[in-house]
């Protein structure tokens, strides 16, 4: 009889266990099903692959300092590849000690963006990484000056004529540019916690990730963030509903003003990506804010009108951590040697 009763408890915990399993395999089909309708995950191979040459030499150029007119600023001085992409400071550092005005974004899956910089003036990643060498600010050249430093360094010419073979001068301002655009085509972070999730794997987030992720969608953040990239596909004023202070939103910066004089773009700027974003601090163009938690709070009373408890904070905190993804794994290049005919720096 004991035996038999038993028996009757063990299969009954059984069955209760095993429905406690199904219960949360439709929950999680359910916030998979919300989450596709909004965001996809970022391709495990970039789609279409760049040419190689083209981005080996792309390679060679996004680590060349000597791009600068000091010969001491690369793209990787600001977009590291070592920290996210990104150079984990408020702003960078730039030709003759000089300080920029905004943050610096990562350059992580940055081709999924729909255009560059935080206003959006570049239309793509080649016009992108012309931008810095010309900037007296950032790497202080020209490109008059790029394609004579260039040519000034002889290991260069046989790169470009491989990577641009129809080029009758294959060493040129755009051929550089286009070449950075191609290596920074192959710079995305597959394979993050939440896009195995949204390829099916139901325990790639946590709990509280799982719970971030609803939150993410219900109080209303998704409604910026969204796509591949959850972000860098749209402009939006910063303070929607509640102008942040000045020292997050500096009133001189009038962002996607600047670019457009369109009034309505004051204080507009382009929605970051969230992408690897638990990497990056410090966050928003003023690079003003250190603690993720803190920025999210930010965001919701600015952006929602929302106030978030601890508990919805760190839930949200949680998710965006579920979105760092596979790092790219690039060696770095032994550069082409100077010679005494090389143009010299100037600082």
């Amino acid at each position: 009889m004991r035996l038999s009763s038993s028996l009757t408890l063990i299969a009954c915990l059984a069955v209760s266990g095993a429905a406690q399993a199904q219960t949360a395999t439709p929950d999680d089909a359910r916030l998979r099903a919300d989450a596709l309708a909004l965001f996809e995950p970022i391709p495990l191979a970039p789609d279409p692959a760049p040419a190689a040459e083209k981005v080996e030499l792309g390679k060679m150029l996004f680590f060349e300092p000597r791009l600068s007119e000091g010969h001491n600023i690369s793209c990787n001085t600001c977009h590291n590849l070592g920290t996210g992409g990104a150079d984990l400071a408020a702003f960078s550092t730039g030709h003759r000690w000089q300080q920029g005005g905004r943050n610096s974004p990562t350059v992580l899956n940055a081709v999924y963006n729909t255009a560059q910089f935080w206003d959006g003036r570049a239309a793509d990643l080649a016009e992108q990484a012309g931008g810095p060498m010309q900037n007296p600010v950032e790497m202080g050249s020209n490109p008059e000056h790029v394609v004579e430093q260039l040519s000034g360094i002889p290991g260069y010419l046989p790169l470009f004529a491989s990577a641009f073979p129809d080029a009758p001068e294959p060493i040129s301002f755009a051929n550089a540019t286009d070449a950075i655009a191609a290596f920074e085509d192959t710079l995305i972070t597959p394979n993050a916690p939440f896009d195995r999730f949204l390829r099916g794997e139901d325990d790639a987030l946590s709990a509280d990730q799982k719970a971030g992720l609803a939150a993410f969608i219900d109080q209303g953040c998704a409604a910026c963030h969204s796509g591949r990239n959850l972000g860098g596909d749209s402009y939006q004023p910063f303070g929607v509903v509640e102008k942040p202070g000045w020292s997050i939103l500096p009133p001189e910066d009038k962002g996607r003003f600047m670019v457009t004089k369109a009034e309505g773009d004051e204080y507009a700027f382009k929605v970051p990506t969230l992408r690897n974003i638990a990497l990056t601090p410090p966050y928003f163009h003023s690079g003003a804010v250190w603690d993720l938690g803190t920025a999210v709070g930010v965001m919701a009373t600015a952006q929602l009108g929302a106030s978030l408890d601890e508990s919805q904070t760190a839930q949200i905190v949680a998710f965006l951590e579920s979105l760092t993804g596979a790092q790219p794994q690039v060696v770095y290049p032994i550069l082409p040697p100077s010679t005494a005919e090389t143009p010299r720096p100037k600082m």
